[in-house]
């Protein structure tokens, strides 16, 4: 396994336009509880912006409805990075998330020689299984709301040390490149490029969404999706929308745990 340490000068240098740029600040730090926790903790104070965080080993890391995220020291990229939209309709703050799954897949398509694809709404997907997880959280709301996007990712794990059966590692798919620095900057770079456009356009959806469809492995298959309160729906998920729900025959799913239930987990 290649558990080198992230190389933070060869990290800082070797990002693409327009993430040299963009952000204004990357630290890389060797343990934390919680990279999200950290930034969220930094929104605090309203003139911060534009901040990147990698962890090369998380304590305490956590996805969706608390569920742990945990990894040998080195094996992961655990990555957050704290934005401020200003102006942003507060229904449009959902594509974030879906933006950072975008700039995975294109990140990995261009460096690790693979063909991820994205679950809706946080998962990135390889042959079906869950190789990257991402969880965005507001850390302050009012005319410039700031969020924390965090992305966990299986890089050098072997299959003995995946979490769950239907995890994989980069490693384990047989990934081109395992190099966590050049995988971060890529990743990096792509979202500053998607954010970049993003924001140029107002924060409107049209080449965002239709970049989300694109890549989106969800669409098109019978899904089971599990909804805040209890309530259950399936069918077929036929798109999704422009605030970036999933639509599930006549229901749009604007949060909840899906469950691919043809070819998929």
């Amino acid at each position: 396994m290649n558990r080198a340490p992230i190389d933070v000068p060869r990290l800082r240098s070797s990002l693409a336009a327009p993430a040299p740029l963009f952000y204004d600040r990357i630290d890389v730090v060797e343990s934390t509880g919680s990279t999200n926790a950290d930034l969220v903790a930094r929104a605090v104070d309203p003139v911060l912006d534009r901040q990147a965080l990698l962890a090369e080993e998380q304590v305490s890391g956590r996805g969706r409805h608390a569920r742990a995220w945990v990894s040998p020291p080195r094996a992961q990229i655990s990555l957050s990075i704290l934005v401020r939209l200003p102006g942003i309709d507060p229904a449009a703050l959902g594509w974030l998330p879906l933006l950072t799954g975008v700039a995975v897949v294109d990140a990995l398509r261009g460096t690790a020689g693979l063909a991820p694809e994205l679950k809706w709404p946080n998962d990135v997907l390889l042959d079906g299984r869950k190789l990257s997880g991402i969880l965005a959280e507001v850390a302050a709301t009012g005319i410039a709301p700031a969020v924390v996007v965090g992305i966990g990712m299986n890089v050098d794990l072997a299959e003995a040390e995946l979490p769950v059966p239907h995890a994989t590692s980069l490693a384990v798919a047989g990934a081109s490149d395992t190099d966590r620095t050049a995988l971060s900057a890529a990743i990096l770079t792509e979202f500053a490029r998607r954010f970049t456009a993003w924001e140029r356009s107002g924060w409107a959806s049209d080449e965002l969404a239709a970049a989300y469809r694109d890549r989106c492995a969800t669409i098109g298959l019978d899904v089971r999706a599990e909804l805040p309160g209890g309530k259950v729906v399936t069918g077929v998920a036929t798109g999704i929308d422009d605030t970036g729900r999933l639509l599930i025959g006549d229901t749009a799913v604007s949060a909840g745990d899906v469950s691919h239930l043809r070819g998929q987990y």
